[in-house]
């Protein structure tokens, strides 16, 4: 946790009440009466807030003050498989850290059907702002769900891709990662699979949308450690 993030309606002082942000405050930063922390509001600025008030249950922060833009989004929409759900967690923390504009969320055929009840998906809210105080951002990604691929796929992306270039990782493509950014530079959209990948059915009906499969490597990697090698791609 590297700013707190304070609701859009922050005046010039606030009262912090989330158990997380006080315990972090307390017992990591170590902070007192008279010290100054790094904030974000909600949707607007960085800047800092000082401590007026502070006991176990609640902070009371004064002179907040926020002049510092947030750090602009990366110049890409994320489709992934809806993974496991203790994977999904760490997933959007990640990817909101990191800076993805829009991510988007797609069935697939190795998709586990049960994913899509699980109570990790009511709580992105909640994943998504501990991903911006790690990342000391205040603007939330976009995020869609798509439970069906097919009507996703021949609706809604050809919208996605006006006037972008997208890509899906695939193993044993013979257009490399590499070798697409050099001709091309990096693609707007990626799509990334779940834990077994997609199936050629898919792989065809993202390929009639103009979505070219390139390799990432020749090692098999876990979804978390793609999405994250992926995205390390856009950091400048």
């Amino acid at each position: 946790m590297n700013i707190l993030l304070l609701p859009s309606d922050t005046a010039s002082q606030t009262c912090i009440t989330t158990p997380m942000q006080v315990r972090h405050v307390r017992t990591v930063l170590k902070a007192k009466v008279g010290d100054s922390l790094k904030v974000g509001i909600e949707g607007g600025n960085l800047g800092t807030a000082t401590i007026a008030k502070i006991d176990n249950h609640a902070i009371e922060l004064s002179h907040i003050y926020c002049p510092t833009a947030p750090p602009n989004k990366l110049p890409l929409t994320l489709i992934l498989a809806l993974p496991r759900p203790k994977v999904l967690r760490r997933l959007i923390m990640d990817m909101t850290a990191i800076g993805v504009g829009h991510i988007i969320l797609i069935n697939s055929y190795r998709t586990d059907k049960s994913y899509w009840q699980s109570p990790m998906l009511d709580r992105l809210d909640e994943f998504m702002e501990a991903g911006l105080q790690q990342g000391c951002d205040t603007v939330k990604p976009q995020i869609t769900l798509a439970k069906r691929f097919k009507p996703f796929v021949q609706d809604e992306l050809p919208d996605l891709l006006l006037n972008k270039a997208g890509v899906v990782c695939h193993p044993s493509r013979q257009q490399t990662w590499q070798g697409y950014i050099n001709e091309n530079g990096h693609p707007q959209l990626v799509c990334i699979g779940c834990e077994g990948g997609w199936i050629d059915y898919e792989i065809g009906l993202l390929a009639e949308q103009g979505v070219q499969a390139v390799s990432f490597g020749s090692r098999i990697l876990r979804t978390e450690a793609m999405v994250n090698a992926l995205c390390g791609q856009y950091l400048s």
